[in-house]
């Protein structure tokens, strides 16, 4: 967690000894593709990784007051390891924000930007139908975090038609819902739901933003990270009747990416 703590504040403040800050426009749409490797670890039970590919797209309205709206979704095909392991599987992500800050212009010079908001983030892996190394029979995985971003945006200028976006985030976590599809296994057992209420995810980006006549565009590595501690406990049942107890273990997601933007 260090490590990932680390590189999140190089990307913030890569170029805090610059000069100029980028004029903020009133209203901005964002638009484009991005790619990304996404590592996903229960230490000590299993390990999922692989390449995702996705879209993002953003709203945003400055007039000191900054109100901002996100989507985001990839999808790709995770290989899976613990004992056995299952290569190819489906994967796709879906996340929505809505963010609300305050600009802070700086004798015209740098804008800092603190913001706070709230974040939902849907994930389905689909192991149905899938039978591993070692003969174990895969299920479908839906996972839900609820969450309040906080974070910083700072926007430095570099030259006349070349700018920098930085940005740090802390994400509070607030609850997530793990839904365990337990009869794609055997059609005897429960689906189960298990409560997750601890944890909390970082992110970093830097982004180099040239600005032209028409349109703008936007290019820079980011990285998101979640720890997410164990959940409840729920019961298993076979055909109606208490079986055994199940909960989701610790978790740590880690993605490395690179994204690419058209701005209007």
């Amino acid at each position: 967690m260090k490590r990932i703590f680390l590189i999140i504040t190089c990307f913030m403040f890569i170029s805090i000894g610059s000069l100029y800050a980028q004029p903020l426009k009133k209203h901005t749409f964002e638009i484009g593709p991005e790619i990304s490797y996404r590592t996903y670890k229960e230490p000590d039970v299993m390990k999922e990784k692989g390449w995702m590919y996705g879209l993002i797209s953003s709203y945003a309205y400055h007039n000191k007051l900054m109100l901002k709206v996100e989507g985001r979704g990839n999808w790709g095909e995770v290989d899976y390891s613990n004992s056995g392991k299952v290569d190819d599987i489906d994967d796709y992500m879906l996340e929505g924000r809505g963010l609300v800050g305050y600009d802070f212009l700086i004798a015209q010079v740098h804008s800092i930007t603190p913001y706070l908001g709230v974040g939902y983030r849907y994930l389905n892996d689909d192991i149905s139908g899938k039978i591993s190394t070692t003969g174990a029979r895969g299920y479908e995985r839906e996972s839900n975090y609820f969450y309040s971003p906080i974070g910083l945006e700072i926007n430095v200028q570099l030259r006349n038609d070349l700018y920098v976006r930085n940005l740090m985030e802390f994400d509070y976590f607030w609850r997530g819902g793990q839904k365990s599809h337990l009869s794609d296994v055997y059609p005897a057992y429960n689906d189960i739901r298990n409560t997750q209420k601890k944890g909390y995810g970082l992110r970093g980006y830097i982004g180099f933003l040239i600005v032209t006549k028409k349109i703008d565009f936007e290019a820079g590595p980011f990285i998101i990270y979640w720890n997410i501690e164990d959940s409840e406990y729920e019961t298993l049942t076979l055909y109606g009747i208490p079986y055994a107890t199940f909960w989701e273990p610790k978790n740590r997601t880690t993605e490395i990416g690179f994204k690419i933007t058209a701005r209007f």
